[in-house]
């Protein structure tokens, strides 16, 4: 079976030799509630291969449900098939302004009313044209028809850091949306996806009966790939690239655990998932890599960043209330982490007691979100990234403390001067400790970078007796690491001194018995790390 990276379309997985692995049952189910459903879920994780599988099952296509859990509901004696007007919102345009949006929109719902052979007034506004088509198409067919709505919010999302954009965007959205609910006599079932629930789309405010299934627990898995189904359906992929690899299949699920998977999409957060875009072309690649982000458009989210003094590491082990996972709020107005947990970006995690929080998915995005982060720093700089990312790999293979110094100067020298003077009186509290906001800044920088290249590192890393700034683990060797701050009038290497002090005297070093330990002194000044101690034990 062939490996259906990219492949949103059901019926070309089932007849041209692709693997599938079979989530019918979750559509049936809704199918069968009645309901209006809604499902959000982030870019590249099965909506519009979902979309395309709900089409085939209202269209009668039933052979192409041999075998599956759908294909005893199409076998019935009260199964019919419906029209089904299917609207994906993704390919409307969205770059030269609101009136060619409008015709897009337009030009989108005349297409479908030709593919359903069905006239409709083709001078009137898109929204009067789509409330013809769902009448005239239930007239045609003498059924009432299905409505399936993918990426319904896509138009809108495009224009989140242009306020005034977005609020065109978003009325005209919301008329065309409206024709839904006025057209309620004609319509059988409905299926709306995108990645945030707009509470001020008039879709959702019309809708009154609409079901949200996005956190519900028992559609957690209805996109997605559970470990379970990855060990079923593609055995022999795993066989193979564990073979590359000079592996176990039993060691190879245990780094992709680590790297890809980690969604969760249940109030509870019980069920772990994996990306399927990542899965597979890792599968295809036999490389671990950040696939994923790769396939959007990441300079936004490192702008989006930038542009707020967010860094990678505030993130982690996030704390927000149950209500926060249900409905996190309308992307353009939600804080920072709404924004990135409806993005896909940060995921729920279990909190303390029966609380929530939220973190980095997996590896996978972690490292991602931190490359771009320092990307962001060297642009437009004299030192290449890349050739920083070499002296560093070269330093920690080398255990050359002196280069490895040098190349972290290199990264902070390209720190903008402004981001400095926003942070000089400033304190950050993260999760209950609160840190100078300067000193965070230099940390947080230098957590990203490090992650950002593919390093195993970890910030504030919890010990029996505190917590050290930094700890990587590279081949067989960890690097323990302190910094300290001085500011104007203080001694850079009596700060190195005291950083060293600190490791031993709390014993951060003791779980790693080859640890080289470094206490480094940064000049708040000249903005560089100027003095340093070490211990190599």
């Amino acid at each position: 079976m062939k490996l259906p990276v990219g492949i949103q379309t059901f019926e070309r997985l089932r007849t041209d030799g692709y693997v599938y692995i079979d989530k019918t049952n979750y559509l049936v189910n809704l199918i069968e509630s009645g309901n209006p459903c809604f499902l959000a879920r982030p870019r590249r994780f099965g909506k519009s291969l979902t979309v395309s599988t709900f089409d085939a099952l209202f269209s009668g296509r039933k052979e192409l449900f041999k075998g599956l859990a759908a294909e005893a509901f199409m076998n019935r004696p009260d199964y019919h098939s419906n029209p089904v007007i299917r609207l994906d919102m993704s390919k409307v345009s969205t770059d030269n302004g609101i009136n060619v949006l409008k015709e897009s929109i337009k030009q989108i719902t005349l297409e479908v009313a030709d593919n359903l052979e069905v006239d409709v007034p083709i001078k009137l506004p898109s929204s009067d044209i789509l409330r013809n088509l769902i009448a005239n198409t239930a007239k045609k067919y003498n059924q009432k028809v299905v409505i399936l709505l993918d990426e319904y919010d896509k138009p809108y999302t495009d224009f989140v850091n242009d306020t005034d954009m977005a609020e065109k965007v978003r009325l005209t959205l919301r008329n065309y949306y409206s024709q839904v609910k006025a057209s309620d006599e004609h319509i059988r079932f409905i299926f709306i996806t995108g990645i945030s629930k707009f509470a001020r789309f008039g879709v959702f405010s019309t809708l009154n009966n609409l079901t949200d299934i996005s956190m519900m627990p028992e559609f957690a898995e209805i996109c997605g790939y559970t470990e379970e189904e990855i060990i079923r359906y593609f055995p022999d992929y795993m066989k193979e690239t564990a073979g590359e690899m000079g592996i176990s299949t039993d060691e190879l699920i245990e780094r992709m655990r680590h790297y890809y998977n980690g969604f969760s999409f249940d109030r509870n957060a019980d069920v772990r998932l994996y990306n399927p875009f990542s899965t597979l072309l890792f599968f295809r690649e036999k490389e671990f890599a950040n696939y994923w982000i790769e396939s959007g458009s990441p300079k936004f989210i490192a702008d989006y960043m930038k542009n707020r003094n967010l860094t990678v590491e505030q993130f982690r082990n996030f704390p927000v209330t149950k209500g926060f996972a249900r409905s996190p709020g309308d992307m353009d107005s939600t804080p920072p982490e709404g924004f990135l947990y409806q993005s896909g970006y940060l995921t729920i995690r279990k909190g303390i007691g029966d609380s929530l929080a939220l973190d980095y998915p997996n590896t996978e995005v972690l490292n991602s979100m931190s490359a771009l982060v320092a990307q962001n720093i060297f642009t437009g700089k004299g030192e290449n990234y890349t050739y920083n990312i070499q002296r560093i790999f070269a330093a920690l293979q080398a255990d050359n403390y002196e280069l490895f110094i040098g190349a972290l100067n290199t990264l902070l020298a390209s720190i903008p001067y402004d981001d400095f003077l926003k942070a000089a009186e400033q304190n950050v509290i993260i999760q209950g400790y609160t840190f100078p906001a300067q000193e965070w800044l230099y940390r947080s920088n230098i957590f990203s970078f490090l992650q950002g290249c593919g390093i195993v590192a970890a910030a504030e890393m919890h010990t029996s007796r505190g917590r050290p700034d930094l700890v990587i683990t590279f081949l067989q060797r960890t690097w323990v690491i302190e910094f300290k701050v001085a500011y104007e009038g203080e001694s850079a290497e009596k700060k190195a001194e005291e950083a060293l002090r600190q490791i031993r005297d709390k014993g951060y070093a003791m779980p790693y018995p080859n640890a080289i330990c470094l206490g480094l002194g940064i000049d708040n000044t000249a903005r560089q790390i100027t003095a340093s101690q070490i211990v190599m034990r």
